[in-house]
Formats: C-alpha cells, structure tokens, sequence
C-alpha cells in the first residue's frame, strides 16, 4: 500500500513527530535509517494494521534503544513469535540491530490523539501498578523497560491478552496480566494510548 493513502487514516491522531537526541545505545542511527528500509513497510506507515489477528502494527518512534535492541534480538532467536518479525530479524546482525534501534529512539511525537474505545479514566486508576515499571503516564525514562504512552489501543490490548494467555513470555508481566479482566485491559490499553508526548510512527 501507498504510504500517502494510509497516511490519511491517522492525519489527526499524530502529530508533530520530531527527531530528538535519544538514548544511541551502541548503535549508529545514521546507518539505522538506511537499514531501517526492511521495517518501515509496516513501522514508517501510520496507521498501519496487522491483517490477521487485526491490530495496529505498535508505534516505535521514540521507544528506548535499549528496550528495541532486546526485542529485535528476541524475534532473531524466536524467543518472541511474529512471522513477519521473525523473518525481518533473522538476518540482522548485532551491528544492524543496534543501528537501527539507535535511529528510532530519536523520534517523538509533540502530541498524540489515537481514538480509543476503553474508559481511559478507570484505566488510569487500573494502571497504578504498572506505573513502577512503565511510569505513572507511560513515559518511562527506564531503558530496561518500553514506554506505552501514545502505543495503539489495539496494539496493547493483544500483548496484554497474549501475556494473559501465555501466548506471550515475561514472568512479571504473565502475572499482572493474569489478574486483568478483558475489561480492565481494554481499560488500561486505552489510558496508556490516550497519553500525550509518546510513541509515533518512524516518518522522516
């Protein structure tokens, strides 16, 4: 698909993506841009959905260096499970991941207005213990965990589910999952998405 065409579908929901001095880790984000080609088919275009299950491919722009060098490297050993993700990632090497993963993290978006269909208010109040780990609004400044603010609902939702279900591996997150309604994790998908000064796509 034609990025101007998808572009439109988010044109009022991300605003104001800006290219900020981030966390580089090893990595050098001026070669991350070139060999970020093989990502920005599904990362570089707004609005961009998963065809099946449906859900919106997850904002990276502005996401900690750090925390993209650990999924990327998750995906090459089929730790994490993605078809897509997995094929991508099997052929990067260290070099590679870690210059791109230093490209993305320097992008932010100014302002973020994703649509949600949860009550991002009670989530607000179910989010509280996740604040620890993530930030009280989902900015973390800590690279060993991602920011959520200005993530897809859709996107938050199914990682939540998937951690739920086990589908999805990580012991602290497999047990705070394991207590969430679908209710709450609709809840709390759509605060963490409503928040402003997040994630946005990776578009120069």
């Amino acid at each position: 698909m034609k990025r101007n065409t998808l572009s439109g579908l988010v044109a009022a929901g991300l605003v104001g993506a800006l290219m900020v001095p981030g966390v580089n880790a090893a990595g050098d984000p001026e070669a991350g841009r070139t060999k970020f080609y093989t990502c920005e088919g599904c990362h570089g275009v707004a609005g961009y959905t998963n065809v099946y299950p449906t859900y919106h491919v997850p904002s990276i722009g502005g996401q900690h260096a750090d925390y993209v060098v650990s999924a990327l490297k998750a995906y090459r050993s089929g730790q994490r499970k993605h078809g897509s993700m997995i094929g991508n990632a099997a052929t990067m090497s260290d070099r590679d991941i870690e210059d791109i993963a230093a490209y993305v993290s320097r992008f932010r978006s100014i302002n973020v207005n994703l649509p949600v269909s949860g009550n991002a208010a009670v989530g607000q109040g179910k989010a509280e213990s996740c604040g620890g780990c993530h930030g009280e609004d989902g900015n973390t400044t800590d690279p060993n965990f991602p920011r959520l603010a200005g993530q897809h609902e859709s996107y938050l939702i199914k990682a939540l589910q998937d951690y739920k279900s086990g589908a999805r591996k990580n012991p602290i997150m497999n047990g705070i999952a394991e207590g969430l309604s679908d209710e709450d994790i609709k809840n709390i998908s759509a605060y963490y998405a409503s928040q402003k000064k997040g994630l946005t796509v990776v578009e120069d």
